[in-house]
């Protein structure tokens, strides 16, 4: 095991993690983005699992940064022409960058994989290989450890989505370890490898749920109904974090009622992905996520590996539906499933686009048309992206998809503003608060907001707390580590900034444009030059608390422009919205 203390290095840890089962985990200690959208706070490591029973599996590779290091301790472990089977849980590269080396070394290694990874590992390789394609109910026969006695045997199930389109779990029913691949982890490297400190992993849990699980919150959810038809599971052997042991019903539950929430209703939108083409993936999950900001449901739907039959049934019965630009010449499978995916669409939907950026795509302009004869509504403006996207695209993608959500939260909005008793309502609304402008940027990305909610919090270490309505753009730069700028407004000047910062502003809109910065006053975010005063803010942890979101947050920095001045205050008639 590498010394935690090294800084901007790679690592593998290895142990027993189950009988006749070890874990190899590559720690990645200082990676900060995961597909380029996903900030990652806490490193994060890619796990894989050797099992041992008459025959030898091994679940997943690794990353192909790891190649060198993660091969010799394979290599240590195990002679890698004894290694049986290889189970592909599913083919996204940092679980699969090693599986042309170990096929270099074992060329009669069979692999165990879903019938759609198998396609995606042909295309991928380039070489043959042997290959057996699984589904929810096959089993593999490892058959018995003669040290332990164990008779390791493999059931798997299909768990499209999860969230990647070719992912299965495996369950060892000799050990009662559920390997899950991506479902259940979490972007989290230390030398601790389960989780037996479950508060110090819980944000991240759900910081990773939101971020790639949640918007395909239906496939969870029949992901945990297929695993309540397994023996009970004693550790779920996740690929990203640490292995999940000591405290599973949690973990689980947050899973099941996470996604319950999302699904509270029947209307959602099909945010349609062409798996492994150009930047697809990452632009639809940034889209989805945004739609999910505002409680409204979505559900990806992959053009490659989503059958005929639930792709018309998934893409007609949606509210809104998300599309990419598919390839100029695509073959005849994708090529039959864009047919049928625009044969699905009607005049009552909300539809957009987005471009996939794959080299080849059909022009954005001449699908925008063909939409429009079809009769359907724009969702929202064309996502044109002409160059390598960048934080800053994924800003506008994520921030195009949370106007949708409003759109189509807007009805419901208006219910709830309506439901309130009127007197209490009118109680609520006596609540006053200060007016301030909460700023945040980070590596090409910003963002900014009026805020009211705001109130000191502690005295030692000095904290403040600031409620942030889920919906809001600047929401993704407020997670726990990050660094924002608490701009304080004046009474006697704050108009002209609470009628620049209120404006609605379009998809990656820079929100600063024609504001007076203070140059590098404070880390975390700009400093408006006439505010008050600042206070510059690290979050700490985040409160769910209903619609919003608490963010309590030390403060590490701070001045006053105006000794004599006030801060400006925000009287309310009601409670109820803004």
């Amino acid at each position: 095991m590498s010394p935690s203390s090294a800084a901007g290095r790679l690592g593998l840890q290895q142990f027993a993690m189950a009988a006749d089962s070890l874990a190899i985990r590559s720690l990645d200690w200082d990676r900060d983005r995961f597909d380029i959208e996903f900030g990652l706070r806490n490193g994060t490591t890619y796990n894989s699992f050797l099992i041992r029973g008459e025959r030898t599996a091994l679940v997943d590779t690794s990353h192909a940064k790891f190649r060198d290091s993660w091969i010799s301790t394979l290599q240590n472990l195990v002679d890698p022409t004894r290694i049986d089977v290889l189970v592909v849980s599913h083919t996204e590269p940092d679980h699969s960058g090693l599986i042309g080396d170990l096929l270099a070394l074992n060329p009669e290694l069979e692999i165990v994989a879903s019938k759609v990874a198998i396609q995606f590992l042909k295309d991928l390789l380039h070489r043959p290989f042997r290959s057996q394609a699984v589904k929810s109910g096959s089993r593999l026969e490892l058959g018995v450890n003669p040290d332990s006695g164990i008779n390791h045997q493999l059931e798997f199930l299909s768990t499209p989505n999860l969230h990647w389109p070719d992912t299965i779990f495996s369950y060892d029913h000799g050990t009662g370890v559920l390997y899950t691949c991506d479902a259940f982890g979490l972007h989290f490297c230390s030398d601790d490898s389960l989780d037996s400190d479950p508060e110090a992993i819980a944000p991240d849990f759900r910081f990773y749920y939101d971020c790639l699980m949640g918007p395909n919150s239906r496939s969870v959810l029949q992901a945990i109904k297929r695993m309540g038809t397994l023996p009970p599971v004693r550790t779920i052997a996740t690929g990203h974090g640490p292995l999940l042991q000591y405290h599973l019903s949690r973990w689980v539950e947050d899973y099941r009622s996470w996604s319950q929430q999302r699904n509270r209703g029947q209307a959602y939108s099909a945010i349609c992905t062409i798996s492994q083409y150009g930047f697809c993936d990452p632009v639809s999950r940034a889209i989805a996520q945004g739609i999910s900001k505002t409680d409204a449901q979505t559900q990806l739907v992959d053009l490659r590996a989503t059958d005929p039959q639930e792709l018309t049934a998934l893409v007609s019965e949606a509210q809104a539906v998300v599309i990419p630009t598919p390839p100029a010449a695509p073959d005849g499978e994708l090529q039959q499933s864009v047919g049928t995916m625009l044969a699905a669409l009607h005049s009552k939907q909300l539809v957009a686009i987005y471009d996939a950026y794959g080299g080849d795509d059909e022009p954005i302009d001449t699908m925008a048309a063909q939409l429009r004869q079809l009769g359907t509504r724009p969702a929202f403006a064309p996502l044109r992206i002409r160059e390598t996207p960048t934080e800053a695209t994924y800003q506008r993608c994520e921030e195009a998809g949370t106007d949708l959500g409003q759109l189509l939260m807007r009805a419901r909005t208006i219910q709830a503003m309506k439901s309130l008793d009127a007197s209490m309502d009118k109680a609520l609304g006596r609540i006053s608060g200060g007016l301030y402008v909460v700023t945040a940027a980070q590596e090409g990305r910003s963002s900014a907001m009026v805020a009211s909610w705001v109130a000191q919090a502690s005295f030692q270490p000095p904290g403040v707390t600031v409620a942030v309505a889920r919906d809001r753009a600047i929401e993704a730069l407020l997670q726990v580590g990050d660094r924002f700028v608490l701009n304080i407004l004046s009474q006697d000047n704050h108009q002209q900034l609470l009628r620049h910062f209120l404006k609605r502003f379009p998809p990656g809109a820079d929100r600063f444009a024609g504001v007076n910065i203070l140059p590098s006053a404070a880390p975390g975010g700009p400093v408006l030059a006439d505010a008050l005063a600042f206070l510059g803010c690290c979050v700490r942890q985040r409160l769910e608390a209903g619609d919003h979101w608490v963010i309590y947050a030390e403060v590490e920095s701070g001045r006053v422009a105006d000794q004599e001045g006030q801060t400006a205050v925000h009287h309310r008639k009601v409670g109820n919205h803004y």
